[in-house]
């Protein structure tokens, strides 16, 4: 579904972001590999705007020829100045494949990891939560998802407890479809968390009418997944070049062409494609770089891929 991104809501999301101006801009500052950092609303912490997504990436055996190009991929990550991984128990082997990696090239101090809590109950919510502690090969991790909003309150309830022990930094909730997006607004406004992380793209627009503008209005960090609609953006692309004025946001191909549209959007803290492949990870990381596109500019480059 697309929704026309008007002025006034660009201007409800500017003037709720205007409140975090005092912590940092609300285009981020660069670190000094270069990538352009946002602020978390709970804490002021900056976080690098490109992260990476595991589901399917990194769901493989114990083969060294299988897992070779996903140590490169992390050490492209956290080489181009990013630290978030993004992974869950639902995505198969990914989590210990991602805790192997990273403890084998002692790179934990320089990721923010980011996992997820799926099942119903509190004592199998707990259990889930502290084997995805293990796997991850981290007794502590930085952000813990509610997936997809099942058994919200109760999985909620023990990541605060978990919270308050220290053993985990943030807290938030997921969902990854337009369908879902209502559902998402209505725990915004019900609860109080650190992230949500929800789908958005330029082709896929939705977020930007309530959720994007509600998320700096109750100080919410936003993780988007889904920046590419699943390889979809890149079959509508293909074999077409891109417009010579997307050299005026440092722009040298589709991939970053579609992520610099997400994160010239003010509300967005990082996103995270996912991927397997090193050359598409530093492709996607080059997005995080360089300047960013204004309202117009976005509204330009949606018209652009539309009329494709």
């Amino acid at each position: 579904m697309n929704h026309r991104y008007d002025r006034r809501t660009f201007c409800q999301a500017i003037g709720a972001a205007a409140a975090l101006a005092a912590i940092a801009p609300a285009r981020g500052e660069p670190d000094d590999a270069g990538m352009l950092r946002r602020t978390i609303p709970s804490t002021g912490e900056r976080l690098p705007v490109v992260g990476l997504g595991t589901s399917g990436a990194f769901d493989v055996g114990p083969d060294p020829a299988e897992r070779a190009p996903l140590q490169e991929v992390l050490d492209i990550l956290v080489g181009s100045g990013g630290s978030l991984l993004d992974t869950s128990p639902m995505y198969g082997r990914a989590e210990d494949v991602a805790g192997d990696l990273i403890a084998g090239q002692r790179l934990r101090s320089r990721m923010f990891l980011a996992t997820k809590v799926w099942t119903r109950g509190r004592e199998a919510g707990l259990e889930q939560i502290e084997a995805s502690m293990r796997l991850l090969r981290s007794p502590k991790l930085d952000l813990v998802q509610v997936h997809n909003l099942v058994d919200l309150d109760t999985q909620l309830a023990t990541l605060r407890e978990l919270k308050k022990q220290g053993r985990v930094r943030y807290l938030g909730v997921t969902h990854y479809t337009v369908a879902s997006h209502a559902d998402l607004e209505s725990v915004l406004r019900k609860e109080a968390l650190d992230f949500v992380q929800f789908n958005y793209s330029i082709g896929t627009r939705s977020a930007e009418a309530r959720l994007l503008p509600l998320a700096v209005e109750r100080n919410v960090a936003v993780l988007v997944n889904r920046p590419f609609e699943d390889g979809a953006l890149f079959d509508r692309v293909r074999g077409k070049d891109l417009p010579p004025w997307a050299a005026e946001i440092d722009c040298e191909s589709w991939a970053q062409f579609f992520l610099k549209f997400i994160l010239g959007h003010p509300s967005v803290t990082c996103v995270i494609p996912a991927t397997a492949k090193p050359r598409h990870m530093r492709d996607n990381a080059a997005a995080g770089r360089g300047r960013m596109p204004d309202m117009e500019m976005r509204e330009r480059m949606a018209k652009y891929v539309a009329s494709l």
